[in-house]
């Protein structure tokens, strides 16, 4: 699997992010009419994302908001009560879908290389096609609630979870090194981290979102496998 082949699958996951937005806010929403709905759910997220990563969040004013959108002030308040109410939409429902396609990702019949690669791939190219939600939910994580910080910590225990759960499968079977899972994990997801927190980074190393993949995988591989691979694992898989 390379990026664009990601790609296709997700960006239509991607046009369903403000239809989800719209069946978990219903109840909140004055606005009633679906299809109105999801249409500026996703202008005021766009918008949002895009004024939030230039500004901050904080910065924002809902006059700013209002005319990105073309929305009245007015209007906007049909969607969300407040700024924050909008800032907790907004950070649930990026990492419901986050979540969702990652959990998703795992096939219970390959191997546990197989799916190592496949997760670190997802992770890795999902950042990629939605880096602005990406860096979004990084940058104003600190901004968060009290309730809200709580569920973000759950969110990324539980992705953290998916990587442990494979390595541990693989040190079963023989394939990986008896190691701190968990830690490893760690040193994963920080790496992943840093291709959408410093893309300007890699843009001035000419290095593309699929070099960085096959680079990581190259390391992490050399780090976990252990050699020589037993004989259903010898085939290199990509994906």
């Amino acid at each position: 699997m390379n990026y664009a082949e990601f790609k296709k699958i997700t960006v239509l996951h991607m046009k369903n992010n403000s239809q989800e937005a719209f069946t978990e806010n219903r109840k909140d929403i004055r606005v009633k009419k679906e299809k109105t709905v999801v249409k500026n759910l996703e202008r005021i997220f766009d918008a949002t994302l895009k004024i939030g990563n230039e500004k901050g969040f904080h910065a924002m004013s809902m006059r700013d908001l209002s005319e990105e959108t073309g929305l009245s002030m007015g209007a906007l308040y049909a969607y969300f009560s407040s700024k924050e109410n909008l800032m907790v939409m907004l950070q649930r429902n990026g990492r419901d879908s986050f979540q969702q396609i990652l959990e998703q990702s795992v096939d219970k019949d390959a191997s546990p290389l197989e799916n190592l690669r496949t997760v670190i791939k997802t992770h890795l190219f999902m950042s990629e096609a939605m880096q602005p939600r990406f860096y979004f939910t990084y940058m104003e994580g600190k901004n968060l609630n009290k309730v809200e910080k709580k569920v973000a910590v759950e969110h990324e225990l539980l992705s953290d979870g998916i990587l442990v759960k494979i390595l541990q499968e693989g040190q079963k079977q023989g394939i990986f090194k008896p190691q701190n899972h968990s830690l490893t994990t760690a040193l994963i997801k920080a790496t992943l981290n840093d291709w959408y927190l410093k893309r300007w980074k890699y843009a001035k190393l000419n290095v593309s979102v699929d070099d960085f993949a096959e680079y990581l995988l190259s390391i992490i591989e050399a780090f976990c496998l252990i050699q020589p691979l037993p004989e259903n694992t010898q085939s290199h898989q990509a994906g």
